[in-house]
């Protein structure tokens, strides 16, 4: 906290020339009241025990930072705050006139209040944000740019509130070191600094899932953390912002991180130096010039424009519903259930005269509003379908718009007017994704965590008629034929040729970094007809997942059996066992079936993750509709698992065919 920074430069500073910057140099905010007290008390404790002697610290204003803007012509929001009136409005305007050089933070890092049940979001920040929309934002070549995280918007305030020389201390998420969607913000840092020095810590838990936040991260916390000492010389001859990266083993427990901090200055660290490329990245990987050269799928700007030079005119997000755990379900009859009682009392508390959030159902900003607007809901259950929710793993789904935040058009040109044509679509992860690239074929809608930020290219649409129309372009088409020099290639062939690809090990081990920030892209490889075959191969045992033949996986019961097992679903690739519950284990998983994997984690794994029995965190469905248990679908898991088997180590075999032909 704040306190805790400002002693520790109290303790840092020789005595001689303590009692100046007490008094003249250090300055401090705090927005909560006690906080304010604690470290108000803090500071001036730390001061007596250094000096001998109490001073008051009269440079600590009660004051939000992030309204305190124009270098700062104070609003006076907080001005008559608990008696706080005139002496603390004078601090603030003290401290807006004086030149600062150094801004020390550990900001916080949410973007959004993660449930809307809390009533709880982010105040808005007009100023900031503005500026935040001017730069960060102007400069990102992301699709869907969130970059109003607080300790962006504290970035930007102390960018703008620092003085010609300066340095910028923050410790602060690490995503703006590789996300796509801060660019525009290492854009802005790259023209506006001379310098920038960035320790990482690692230890982004959804990132690596083998190590745990409580013993790796050195807050004890999910989130990656990074350290960034930003410079800015006026007197500098003016040059590329020199950026200097130091990363600590992803691996390292939290206190050896910690140990390691307090006992290395950074002028000790071995920094490496980054250079940038054109777009921004911070990869020091090597850049692959040659992507750029490829085809590609599709345009983030593309609304069925034909004109792009693109293989598909069109693509789609998956189904964002902002309340997952009451609209999809393993059992049809539960989901019915929950959406009755879910409409009756949006549908009762809309009858109101006072608007209400109460907690029994699921809220998001969308529905708000909805509310808000006085849209009633009604029932249908023809709105039930089947759905992709997780690989291999499909789920009865309410496919109502009012419900579901993110269903739009989109998915009804995909599909039809009732989401029930018949269709294909490639799925892969979208950009700034955490995990390995990954892709995988479906023939019905999806999730938008089908995968990872789901993205899908169709091979059809459907107009307002409901006629089928291509979505691979005829710029392409042409594109290919002249190349290969092969009139009889077809669009289908391109779309089996364009999931292959997406498959090929030695393309997704090159390319690693672009596929991460960007949509693919496609090479030209030697013989199309090969790779064309190896994608429609790969099409139907992808989507045609629960009619493969079962691999013969070894069962064996417990010689004393319990008559109500506890489930396990757990796995053991090494020892190639899995265990379904305390009854029944399945030997015999061959070491390919682990290697075929989505993500992190294998096709088998996600099989095992999705029939788990969750802990239900919505007091209403725990109470009402939480009927799932394991036994009644025990048997129909191990035949989708020895299915699933079978599927990735015909898939392994496939993409080693591929070998080196990727490169």
């Amino acid at each position: 906290g704040t306190g805790t920074f400002i002693t520790d430069i109290i303790d840092f500073i020789p005595p001689q020339y303590l009692p100046y910057k007490y008094q003249n140099e250090l300055h401090a905010n705090e927005v909560s009241i006690l906080p304010y007290y604690i470290a108000n008390l803090n500071i001036e404790y730390t001061y007596k025990i250094k000096m001998g002697k109490y001073a008051p610290f009269e440079n600590i204003c009660f004051v939000d930072t992030l309204d305190n803007v124009d270098a700062l012509q104070y609003s006076g929001k907080q001005s008559s705050f608990l008696g706080f009136s005139s002496e603390n409005a004078q601090r603030i305007q003290h401290q807006n006139t004086l030149p600062i050089s150094v801004i020390i933070g550990n900001p916080p890092y949410n973007a959004n209040q993660q449930n809307e049940n809390d009533n709880n979001k982010n105040r808005a920040y007009p100023a900031i944000d503005k500026r935040i929309k001017d730069t960060y934002i102007k400069y990102s070549t992301a699709q869907k740019t969130k970059v109003y995280d607080m300790y962006a918007r504290f970035f930007r305030w102390a960018m703008d509130r620092m003085q010609k020389n300066g340095i910028i201390a923050f410790i602060t998420n690490r995503s703006f070191i590789d996300s796509r969607t801060f660019d525009g913000f290492r854009k802005v840092i790259q023209t506006e600094f001379n310098y920038a020095y960035i320790i990482d810590t690692k230890s982004d838990v959804r990132a690596n899932p083998k190590i745990a936040g409580t013993t790796h991260n050195v807050f004890g916390i999910q989130t990656g953390v990074a350290i960034m000492f930003l410079v800015r010389k006026s007197d500098a001859e003016k040059q590329i912002c020199k950026i200097q990266y130091f990363a600590l083993q992803d691996e390292m427990l939290k206190k050896e991180k910690l140990d390691f901090l307090k006992s290395n200055p950074l002028h000790t660290l071995p920094f490496t130096r980054i250079v940038p490329d054109k777009n921004h990245n911070w990869d020091n990987r090597e850049a692959m010039p040659d992507w750029d050269n490829f085809i590609a799928l599709c345009s983030k700007n593309a609304k069925l424009s034909r004109g792009n030079e693109t293989i598909f005119e069109w693509y789609s997000l998956g189904v964002s519903t902002n309340r997952d755990a009451w609209v999809y379900d393993v059992d049809k009859k539960n989901l019915q259930n929950k959406i009755a009682f879910f409409i009756d009392k949006y549908n009762t508390l809309l009858n109101k005269k006072e608007e209400t959030w109460e907690s029994s159902i699921k809220w998001s900003r969308d529905l708000k509003h909805k509310f808000s607007k006085k849209v009633s809901l009604k029932k249908n259950n023809k709105l039930i379908i089947s759905s992709n929710y997780r690989p291999f793993t499909k789920r009865h789904w309410y496919a109502d718009k009012k419900i579901n935040d993110i269903l739009t058009q989109n998915h009804y040109d995909i599909f039809g007017e009732d989401l029930d044509k018949q269709n294909i679509v490639i799925a892969f992860s979208g950009t700034g994704a955490s995990k390995p690239f990954q892709a995988l074929a479906i023939n019905g809608l999806w999730s938008l965590d089908f995968l990872e930020k789901t993205q899908a290219l169709p091979l059809y649409r459907y107009d307002q008629n409901g006629n089928c129309v291509e979505n691979i372009t005829n710029w392409a088409l042409r594109q290919f034929r002249q190349h290969y020099q092969d009139e009889t290639i077809s669009k289908e062939a391109i779309f089996n040729y364009t999931y292959a690809v997406l498959h090929c090990p030695a393309y997704r081990k090159k390319y690693e970094l672009s596929l991460k920030q960007e949509f693919p892209r496609l090479p030209f490889y030697a013989d199309f007809g090969k790779w064309a075959d190896w994608g429609r191969e790969l099409l139907a045992l992808h989507i045609g997942y629960e009619n493969v033949a079962p691999y013969a996986l070894q069962r064996v019961e417990s010689d004393k059996p319990r008559d109500t097992p506890r489930p396990k679903l757990k796995s053991d690739s090494e020892a190639g066992i899995i265990y379904i519950d305390e009854n029944t284990q399945l030997l015999g998983v061959p070491a390919a079936a682990w290697g075929y994997k989505l993500g992190n984690r294998s096709a088998l794994d996600w099989v095992l993750d999705q029939y788990k029995e969750p802990k239900l965190t919505d007091a209403t469905l725990a109470e009402k509709f939480d009927n799932y248990r394991f036994a009644d679908y025990k048997e129909a898991v191990i035949e989708l698992l020895q299915r699933v088997c079978a599927l990735a180590v015909r898939t392994q075999a496939i993409e080693a065919e591929m070998g080196e032909s990727g490169k």
